[in-house]
This record gives C-alpha cells, sequence and structure tokens, in this order.
C-alpha cells in the first residue's frame, strides 16, 4: 500500500470548491495540497482525513466576512418556517455545489460532489440551522477492507433573523454559510484516515461519470441502506460479519454513481 504513494506529494492535488445559488457564486475556492498537512508519512497517514473549508462560529450580530444566500423566502418566525419549510425547499432545489480533484503530475481530474443535494436537515430542536449533503459513493482500493467508501460533503448555513431584504419588490430572507466540510467514510459510517483517502482518491481519478441524478439518488439511497442494515446485524450479532451481501447491491450500481468530471 505504501509503495502505491512514494510517488505521491499532498501539494499533487488541487481542489477547486463551486458553491453556487440560483447561478449566483457564494463561495469559490483553489486549495493547492490538501491544508494543514505535512508528508504523506508522517502523522496524516494515520489521522482521519477531513477537509474544513469554511469552519466559523457565529454570533448573533456578527457578519464579518460572511458568505451569504439572499433571496430566499421570507421567514417571519423560526416555527412557521419549520411548518411551511419554504427557505428548506428553496434551498434544496437551487443550491449547487462542485468539489474537482486534480492530480498535477498526471493531469487527471474528477469532480467528487454531486453537484445537487442528496439529502439534509433542517433545525434540530429550535435552532436555525440548515445541513445540506453532497457527494457520491466511490469504489474502494482493493487494498481496504470495504469495497466502496462514501465522500461525503456538509454544507451548513445559519438563518439570519432580522436581516431581510426587498429584492424585485418583494422581502425575502438570507442564510450565512457557516460550515463547509468533506471527507471519506467506510460502509460503518466512520472516516478513513489520510493514507486510505489517498488510495481512494487515486483510485477515481479519471472515471466516468453520471449524469443522472435519479440514478445518483436512488446509489446513494442504496448506499444509505446498505449502512443500517449492516449497524442492525452488527447490534444483532455482534463482533465481525460479512458484509458482502449487504453491498453487494451496490456494486452493481457503481458505473452509474461516479460524478467524475
Amino acid at each position: 500500500m505504501v509503495e502505491e504513494l512514494l510517488d505521491t506529494s499532498l501539494n499533487d492535488f488541487i481542489f477547486i470548491v463551486d458553491l453556487i445559488f440560483r447561478d449566483r457564486p457564494i463561495i469559490s475556492q483553489v486549495l493547492h495540497g490538501i491544508p494543514g498537512t505535512g508528508a504523506v508519512h508522517g502523522w496524516f497517514s494515520n489521522c482521519p482525513f477531513r477537509i474544513d473549508l469554511i469552519n466559523q462560529c457565529y454570533e448573533e450580530g456578527e457578519n464579518r466576512n460572511a458568505m451569504i444566500i439572499d433571496g430566499l423566502p421570507l421567514v417571519l418566525s423560526i416555527e412557521k418556517e419549520r411548518k411551511d419549510g419554504h427557505v428548506w425547499k428553496a434551498l434544496c432545489e437551487d443550491i449547487n455545489l462542485s468539489w474537482i480533484l486534480i492530480k498535477k503530475k498526471t493531469k487527471k481530474m474528477a469532480n467528487l460532489a454531486s453537484w445537487r443535494p442528496l439529502g439534509g436537515q433542517r433545525h434540530w430542536s429550535g435552532d436555525k440551522d440548515f445541513l445540506v449533503l453532497f457527494g457520491s459513493v466511490l469504489p474502494a482500493h482493493r487494498l481496504l477492507a470495504s469495497r466502496v467508501v462514501q465522500y461525503s460533503v456538509v454544507l451548513k448555513c445559519r438563518l439570519l433573523l432580522n436581516s431581510d431584504k426587498v429584492e424585485k419588490g418583494e422581502r425575502t430572507s438570507s442564510l450565512m454559510v457557516t460550515e463547509l466540510s468533506m471527507q471519506l467514510e467506510d460502509t460503518a459510517g466512520m472516516p478513513l484516515k489520510g493514507l486510505h483517502s489517498l488510495l481512494v482518491l487515486k483510485e477515481v481519478l479519471g472515471s466516468s461519470k453520471s449524469m443522472n441524478h435519479p440514478n445518483v439518488l436512488k446509489v446513494y439511497g442504496q448506499y444509505v441502506k446498505a449502512q443500517s442494515e449492516l449497524k442492525d446485524r452488527k447490534h444483532r450479532i455482534g463482533g465481525h460479519v460479512d458484509v458482502a451481501y449487504v453491498i453487494g447491491g451496490i456494486l452493481s450500481l457503481l458505473s452509474l454513481c461516479y460524478f467524475m468530471l
């Protein structure tokens, strides 16, 4: 495994991230290398692999360097939005994310994100946060125990109350992006370590891409179902179980789930 990465530098990877709402860029950023890491064989090798593109604390009234999503339906109260879901619907229908991986040495590239949301969650017990999930189901490296892995991108936004604007004669609400992060997870939902993540990223570079979003959702749904079945089976039996029967259905659909550029 290590031998395959001897020619790999963490600075050889480029990530191009674009977050778009209704054709308006919200975030457009290029990462040269993997932030906060040293050599492949240093501490990065055995630590969970994660990139926090945006991760900021927000206090009411503080709006410095904020990345704002404007033009959403007006929210008069959290309770009404929780009931009607107008902001949540508009966000899920009109937000798009591209997270492109490029390997400079080989010039290969892949769009790892799903472009459109795969799911999410709104309003934990009274707060103003929205969590939107993007990603893809990727083939795992042959040396890894898990035959498929999930590329998971989390977008978290917070509703800005009392900051409504007037657009085209109508009052609208705004969201502020408070988190945009990515990581790779195995079928048990555990983050992959740095070395294993690099193997997966090298595996997917240059693969084909599906543009059929219903098929993408189908594969993602099967993956989530497989994870749930695996957890239930482990809970009932305990210890190590053979997961081949659980993810077998996913493997037949992998040709539909590559979001490669």
